[in-house]
């Protein structure tokens, strides 16, 4: 024990100005007793009087308690009480002088002028019949639940008196609590008292001379159990901060829990006084060589040190208030001792190099984690300097959460002390304070070491994923070789383009990676292969096609379906997804989309893929070297003499083109039927291929979907196919079948361009055009004209028919002429006949009812006579014109109606063979010509 160190970790603290402290003057007697609580300190003296002192040891206020003398006191936590015991007057020999008061110390009462006591709840008498007499030597009072109080009264007969309840009401029960004397000697006076408190348990440490007992009040009456057979003296018993006893003999410090004794620390030294303070032993040791000095010591016995030492004068009572240490000398002088702020403890254990008791101290104190993480830096920066390198790491370790780990990585980052930086960096992990630079740095240490233990238990171990940073983690392997530690990471934190990007750029497996594609689900396979199709496909075309057939059909849904009940949503991709994969391979995007098409014929996307399909099938070239290596040499048809390797590429690329043209025509057909108003494709795009690509098949099939005969005439003019031409011409050319007879005069105008004796095509197309009436034979003739090598033996019959039908006509005109002049002479004569001559009425008959005519009577112009009354209130006009009347207007009307709607004089000039004659018409009924008056 000698070998404790010392530290004054306590000072000396001085009140105001004065070097020293002494009680107030105004407290002359004795003190007998004091508390503390509350702020204040409570005195107790010999003439009955109490005074209460403030921080600064100046008396507030005192009061007479007693009458005689104050033996003990103590002040109440919860409450602001103060409860004593003291002498009064003795009022009949039959009752004890010595009385219990309580004191409320908030509540004042005025006694004279000058003078201010507190307000006195109770006064009780402690000695009664069925307690005797006895003198008191100690006290000690526990608050139960407020009011109710537990007092405990220890006398010099082994006895412990009682009282519990709520004194202020008296409503109180007594009961006595016998200590068991030694066989053979008087019963030992009780000098210490102790209650435990644990949850709803309830014990009494009662001290005495010779022996240490244990009262449990679990039971209704409490029982006794003797925990030790040695004792103690006055004031040399303490409770510890975990409610342990404790007892100062001359010999050592002995601690008792509820079940005996427990550990001893020999201090030697008769102990005066005894406490606890924040975890720290206060022991006054008497000095055997003078009655009137001692030492104070305070124990720090956690730590195994005397945190302060002191020589000290005759002690009269010690107690702790505003977190110092108080010692009242008996010549009333006061000495206050503070402990030191914890950075001065530690400053002064820093300068000794004292850093395990630092550790320890900050530990004890129950310090934040900041300061004690300082403390374990401070300890570990020295043990690095002694280049005691494994226990600096075990300090450093223990900061981890609180100082940064780049101060502790930068001092280990030196090839030797690789293994103290990779403890270190596996502590990080653990605790999860490891960022993405620490995870490449411990893998880089692990692939240094050749570690492939750790590296297996690091990455591999259970749960493991998730404690690093998992993309860090697998660059590191990777760079490092180590590919399958990184793939088996990528694959159980879910990692799936980073384990393909090791399967297909590190290690070249692409059979792997396509199974491990398959195996996920479907939204993440698509997305999967979108991120790495490319090379998929450039190396296994075929297994790539066939993955993404089970993706983009039904087969994944109907498993599911198979396996489960529930509804489950359809998450099928859409090849479309997948086209920009096959950017470099052509041949394998073609025939993708044919197998799809083959499988999946109602798509939502059907347009899309035909567009896609008709620009592959209509390409003239189709990146010939990836599509011979898709196609295989096995096609190549070499002669025995052989053809050199152009020719042959030549001959199957000219194959290859003749049989995709050859598709393409039966995809445009077969998805645009005869039926249909639109077809499942992009007529415009598909349209522009086919010029780019000179396809001749594809550009007639939708010149003629699209109706524009004119364009389609034209194209087997550009190619000089007369043949095709003529019978182009009468199938598009058939008015009856809702072609266009126009084409018959853009074939004509060809062959008279044409410079070429083609004197048979041009009698066949003359053929067509007498029929239908398309040319004037004026227009004929001027056409044909132009070509040098026909003669007039080709349009000599044409032309004469045409003058025989042209003679015809005229001759049937003139007669309509004759007719319309005879008739319009007749009607000028009869006009001005009514408007020259008077009309003499001579019809004796009504022409509606058929009587005789008689007065009133009505005649019309028209030499009809009607009976007035026949005519009733329409004597306007005659009843048998007048309906051959309003049919002439009305069809005057009709004729006026449509002279203004031009869209129906333009469709009838544009839909009539014979534009002219319809211009004709409108001029012979006045509608042209017919002007309004401004």
């Amino acid at each position: 024990m000698y070998q404790w160190r010392k530290f004054d970790f306590f000072e000396e603290k001085s009140s105001g100005k004065a070097p020293t402290t002494t009680i107030p003057s105004e407290i002359s007697s004795g003190i007998n007793c004091c508390s503390s609580g509350r702020g204040k300190i409570a005195l107790g003296c010999d003439d009955g009087t109490i005074g209460i002192l403030d921080r600064g040891f100046k008396i507030s206020y005192g009061f007479q308690a007693h009458a005689s003398s104050v033996i003990f006191l103590q002040q109440l936590k919860k409450k602001n009480f103060l409860v004593t015991i003291g002498e009064d007057e003795q009022t009949s020999p039959q009752l004890s002088p010595v009385c219990l008061k309580v004191f409320d110390l908030d509540k004042m009462q005025s006694e004279g002028s000058s003078t201010t006591s507190p307000l006195c709840l109770q006064i009780l008498r402690i000695f009664t019949n069925q307690f005797p007499d006895a003198k008191i030597t100690s006290l000690l009072i526990l608050e139960e639940t407020p009011p109710t109080l537990l007092i405990a009264i220890g006398l010099d007969i082994g006895s412990i008196y009682c009282i519990r309840g709520d004194i202020a009401r008296e409503r109180i029960s007594r009961f006595k609590l016998q200590v068991e004397t030694v066989s053979g000697k008087s019963a030992s006076p009780i000098t210490g008292l102790g209650f435990r408190v644990d949850g709803q348990s309830l014990q009494l440490f009662a001290v005495t001379a010779d022996s240490v007992s244990l009262f449990s009040f679990e039971d209704q009456t409490p029982r006794r159990q003797t925990l030790d057979h040695i004792g103690c003296d006055t004031n040399g018993v303490a409770m510890s901060d975990r409610q342990d006893l404790i007892i100062g003999r001359s010999e050592a410090v002995y601690f008792y829990e509820v079940d005996g004794r427990g550990p001893c620390w020999a201090f030697e030294g008769s102990k005066k006084f005894l406490g606890w303070f924040r975890g720290y032993l206060l022991c006054v040791i008497a000095d055997h060589r003078s009655n009137n000095k001692g030492t104070f010591n305070v124990y720090d016995l956690k730590n195994r040190l005397i945190a302060h030492s002191m020589p000290v004068g005759e002690v009269s009572h010690m107690l702790c208030e505003w977190g110092n240490i108080i010692l009242i000398m008996s010549d009333k002088k006061v000495l206050c001792i503070g402990e030191k702020d914890t950075e001065s403890k530690l400053d002064m254990l820093f300068k000794k190099n004292l850093y395990t008791v630092a550790v320890n101290l900050v530990q004890s104190q129950k310090a934040d984690a900041v300061a004690t993480a300082e403390v374990l830096r401070k300890y570990g920066d020295h043990l690095y300097g002694k280049q005691e390198y494994d226990d600096a790491m075990a300090q450093y370790i223990s900061t981890i959460g609180h100082l940064e780990p780049s101060y502790v990585i930068q001092k280990f980052l030196d090839a030797q002390r690789i293994h103290n930086l990779t403890n270190y960096l596996e502590k990080l992990h653990e605790r999860g304070f490891a960022s993405k630079d620490h995870t490449t740095l411990l893998l880089n240490c692990y692939t240094k070491l050749k570690d492939v233990e750790k590296l297996n238990k690091f990455m591999k171990g259970e749960d493991a994923v998730g404690e690093f940073d998992v993309e860090t983690a697998i660059k590191v392997c990777r760079s490092a070789g180590y590919h399958e530690h990184a793939m088996y990471v990528a694959k159980k934190s879910g990692k799936h383009e980073l384990y393909l990007k090791i399967l297909l750029e590190d290690l070249d497996r692409y059979d792997e990676a396509l199974e491990y594609i398959s195996s996920l689900e479907p939204n993440q396979a698509g997305f999967t292969v979108k991120e790495y199709g490319k090379i998929l496909v450039e190396h296994k075309p075929a297994r790539t096609i066939e993955m993404l057939m089970r993706l983009c059909t039904s087969d994944v849904e109907s498993d599911k379906k198979k396996t489960s009940n529930s509804f489950t949503v359809s998450t099928t991709p859409s090849p479309m997804d997948f086209v920009n994969i096959f950017v470099h391979s052509p041949v394998s995007l073609m025939n993708f989309l044919e197998k799809y098409t083959c499988k999946v014929r109602d798509s939502s996307c059907r347009v899309e893929i035909n567009n896609i399909l008709l620009e592959l099938y209509i390409s003239n070239d189709l990146n010939f070297p990836s599509m011979v290596r898709d196609i295989g040499a096995k096609d190549l048809d070499l002669r025995p003499n052989g053809l050199d390797d152009v020719a042959n590429k030549q001959k199957l690329m000219d194959r290859d083109c003749e049989q995709r043209h050859d598709k393409g025509l039966k995809l445009l057909k077969s998805e645009w039927l005869s039926d249909m108003e639109y077809p499942f494709y992009d007529a415009d795009l598909s349209l522009i291929l086919c010029e780019m690509n000179a396809f001749k098949e594809g550009l007639i099939f939708l010149y003629e979907k699209l109706k524009l005969y004119k364009e389609v005439v034209t194209c087997y003019m550009q190619n000089h196919d007369h043949k095709g031409l003529i019978a182009c011409c009468k199938k598009l050319g058939d008015s009856s079948q809702g072609g266009d007879p126009l084409l018959w005069g853009d074939v004509l105008k060809y062959f008279g361009e044409l410079g070429e004796d083609c004197t048979n095509e041009v009698r066949e197309v003359l053929t067509y055009i007498e029929r239908d009436n398309v040319l004037p034979p004026i227009v004929v003739l001027q056409t044909l004209s132009r070509n040098p090598c026909l003669t007039l033996s080709v349009v000599k019959d044409y032309i004469a028919r045409k003058l025989e039908q042209e003679t015809k006509l005229i001759e049937v005109d003139r007669k309509s002429i004759r007719q319309y002049e005879e008739e319009t002479l007749a009607m000028k004569k009869e006009i001005q006949d009514l408007r020259s001559n008077a009309r003499v009425f001579q019809i004796s008959k009504c022409a509606n009812c058929g009587f005789t005519l008689d007065l009133p009577a009505v005649h019309f112009l028209c030499m009809h006579s009607f009976h007035q009354h026949c005519l009733g209130d329409n004597e306007q006009e005659c009843q048998k014109c007048a309906p051959e009347y309003r049919s002439i207007l009305e069809t005057k009307r009709s004729l006026e109606q449509n002279g203004r709607d031009q869209e129906r004089f333009f469709r009838q000039v544009k839909g009539s063979k014979d534009g002219f004659s319809v211009i004709a018409e409108y001029f012979g009924k006045g509608i042209v010509s017919k002007t309004l008056d401004s």
